[in-house]
C-alpha cells in the first residue's frame, strides 16, 4: 500500500488537494451568493480569488513540492500560477454566466460540473507549466 502511494503520490495530493480547494471555492461561493446576497458573477470572482490562494499554498508545498524561497523564484511562479488560474477562473466564470444567467440551471449544479472541469486543467498546467521539474 504504501509503495502504491509513493508512485502515485502526486496525482493522489493533487486531488486531495483539488478537491479540498473545490469545497474553498464552493462554500465561499454559497456563502457570497446566499447569505450575503452578491451576484452570481461577483460571488464566482471571490470564491475564485480565494481558492487559488489556498490552491497555490497547498500545490507548492505539498503537491509538486516547489521549497525554493528565493523572492525572484516565487514572484515568478506565483504569477505563472495565477495566470493559468486565471485562464481557468475565466472558463469558470463564463459557464456560470451561460449555464445560470442565460440558462436558468440549478447554480449549485453547475457551479460542482465547472470546478470539477477547472481541477482538470489546473492539473495539467501545473504539472507541465508552473511546476515542471527541471
Amino acid at each position: 500500500m504504501n509503495q502504491l502511494f509513493k508512485k502515485y503520490q502526486q496525482p493522489i495530493l493533487y486531488l486531495f488537494f483539488g478537491v479540498c480547494t473545490t469545497a474553498v471555492n464552493i462554500i465561499t461561493y454559497y456563502i457570497s451568493a446566499h447569505i450575503v446576497s452578491l451576484s452570481v458573477v461577483l460571488s464566482t470572482c471571490l470564491a475564485w480569488a480565494i481558492s487559488v490562494i489556498f490552491a497555490y499554498i497547498t500545490n507548492k508545498w505539498w503537491v509538486f513540492e516547489s521549497k525554493s524561497l528565493r523572492l525572484k523564484a516565487v514572484v515568478l511562479e506565483f504569477l505563472s500560477f495565477t495566470g493559468c488560474r486565471l485562464f481557468t477562473g475565466a472558463c469558470d466564470l463564463l459557464i456560470m454566466f451561460i449555464f445560470v444567467d442565460c440558462l436558468a440551471m440549478n447554480d449549485l449544479f453547475v457551479k460542482i460540473a465547472s470546478n470539477v472541469l477547472v481541477v482538470i486543467l489546473n492539473y495539467i498546467f501545473s504539472k507541465l507549466i508552473i511546476f515542471k521539474q527541471k
